[in-house]
């Protein structure tokens, strides 16, 4: 039996091969690579079930795409859009004389549709590259309860002075391009004008399309399920835009075209009541829309999706980790299996290990499952590629700080049974529990800030917007904290409980010296 004298003065890097041959035993090692292979082959497996089906009756369409922004994320495009050309420099000035719209089943009368417009409906001005979905842009707008907004390129929201739209009090607005910036001002009487913001749209083509534009997103209402979980479902709401004192300098002599950019004018209220489009009257232009430009907020799948096996392939690392750190104990007798110097190379083994497992395991299968689900016409929301690499870290991350977090326990209560329900209650149990729509959402968001399984916010792909109205909740996808912060909640418990279990191997060490000694 090796001495705590002896393993005290054993260089770290000699403990950490010793630990590493005791680690690799075959059934250690086929249950790491068991781990990996299951958030793999669960991640495959769940690509392959969901399918979409475009057709409409016996005809074929094409399944919608999900339009990718600048930033390379996916996003949401779609209004109604009075257009001209417009050179490299110019300026659009108009008069929006009124906003009004509808908003359709609200409860409790779901048959009922009233006037309202939500919060984040929109009509303005816009400086847009073509009318393609997801192209560079920049928009100058009055919201429904939000006042005077400047927003470009999707993801950036410039407030502009509060307030909305009435007879008694139009709003000016003005757009002007200089090459690829664009300022947008804002008045009360169009004689004093203030600077809203300015945006810089690098690649801006030489010629643009400038003009009108209404837009109105879904509202959001909440069903209550389960135990108190809330899911979320979507009203049609609908916005027109009154505009007089339209002047356009800058742009070339063309006429006004008008035409929807994504697909509207497809609900019963639109074909029967108001449709989406324009409508001339002695120089004012009405405008109706209905849509969102702004992130995808909701909808369709995420690369993290694909992580469905996560927490069965993390259940059998922290099983992993507790046996390891138990392996071969014999109480009051092991003093070297106790020392604090052991338990850091342990640490290290097992970490690095499970580090690669998650590695590995989030490579494969985040690529992987997200074109399987592209092939089956699955939208999956697009993320930039530094994102999604972030994720594939953090899940190994994950992995690691959690299988440390095992061992410390199991060095600590010294029992496996125990050890091992403990970890799972604290790492796995809470995220099953939060992002299932079981509990209600103001519990799971404290459970996933509280416990160590915040560390699974690693593999949240899509962020919150303040200008988009989601469900922004753990069922969502939405987790209540950062991927890194949450990653740190895990790492203070691991060093909490990895101090604790050096603490007790300390003295315990201690204790049983002179025993060992005498022996």
């Amino acid at each position: 039996m090796q001495t705590a004298n002896e393993a005290t003065a054993e260089p770290v890097t000699a403990l950490v091969r010793r630990e590493w041959r005791r680690f690799r035993s075959r059934g250690r090692l086929i249950a790491m690579t068991a781990a990996t292979l299951i958030v793999i082959l669960l991640g495959v497996a769940f690509a392959f079930i969901p399918s979409s089906s475009c057709s409409e009756g016996p005809v074929e369409v094409a399944c919608p795409t999900s339009r990718v922004g600048p930033g390379g994320q996916t996003v949401s495009d779609s209004f109604y859009f009075v257009h001209q050309p417009l050179g490299p420099n110019g300026t659009i000035t108009v008069r929006l004389a009124s906003m009004t719209g509808i908003i359709t089943y609200p409860p409790p009368d779901h048959d009922e549709i009233v006037p309202g417009l939500v919060p984040w409906a929109k009509a303005g001005l816009i400086v847009k590259d073509g009318i393609a979905q997801g192209s560079t842009y920049a928009a100058l707008m009055v919201t429904g309860s939000h006042g005077v907004r400047m927003q470009y390129d999707y993801t950036h929201d410039v407030a502009g002075h509060p307030g909305g739209v009435s007879a008694e009090s139009p709003r000016w607005l003005r757009l002007t391009r200089s090459g690829d910036t664009i300022t947008g001002d804002e008045s009360t009487d169009g004689t004093r004008w203030s600077k809203v913001g300015t945006a810089h749209l690098p690649g801006l083509p030489a010629t643009v399309k400038v003009g009108l534009f209404a837009t109105s997103p879904g509202d959001l209402t909440l069903k209550r399920v389960a135990l108190g979980a809330s899911l979320p479902e979507s009203r049609f709401t609908q916005v027109t835009a009154v505009f007089d004192n339209i002047s356009l300098d800058g742009a070339p002599a063309a006429g006004w075209s008008a035409e929807p950019v994504g697909e509207m004018g497809r609900t019963d209220w639109e074909r029967y009541h108001r449709a989406p489009g324009l409508v001339r009257s002695m120089g004012t232009f009405t405008v109706t829309g209905t849509g969102d430009i702004g992130p995808a907020a909701e909808g369709g799948f995420t690369v993290g999706s694909t992580l469905i096996g996560l927490a069965i392939g993390l259940i059998i690392v922290i099983v992993v980790a507790v046996r390891f750190a138990t392996a071969g104990r014999r109480p009051q007798a092991d003093v070297a299996a106790v020392s604090g110097r052991i338990l850091t190379a342990k640490a290290i083994v097992i970490g690095t290990v499970a580090f690669l497992s998650g590695l590995i395991a989030a490579g494969v299968v985040m690529p992987v499952g997200s074109a399987i689900l592209r092939a089956n016409g699955i939208s999956v929301l697009a993320v930039p590629a530094r994102t999604e690499l972030g994720v594939v870290v953090g899940v190994a991350g994950l992995f690691a700080v959690a299988s440390v977090f095992a061992l410390a326990l199991g060095t600590l209560v010294r029992r496996t049974w125990v050890a091992t329900t403990v970890a799972i209650s604290a790492v796995v149990l809470p995220d099953i529990l939060g992002t299932l729509p079981l509990l209600p959402d103001e519990v799971a968001q404290w459970l996933l800030r509280l416990t160590p399984a915040a560390a699974f916010a690693v593999q949240q792909t899509i962020d919150e917007y303040p200008q988009v109205t989601a469900h922004y909740v753990p069922s969502g996808g939405y987790f209540p904290l950062s991927g890194w912060a949450g990653f740190a909640v895990l790492c203070a418990y691991a060093t909490l409980v990895l101090g604790l279990a050096r603490f007790s191997a300390h003295r315990r060490s201690t204790a049983l010296q002179p025993q060992a000694q005498r022996s």
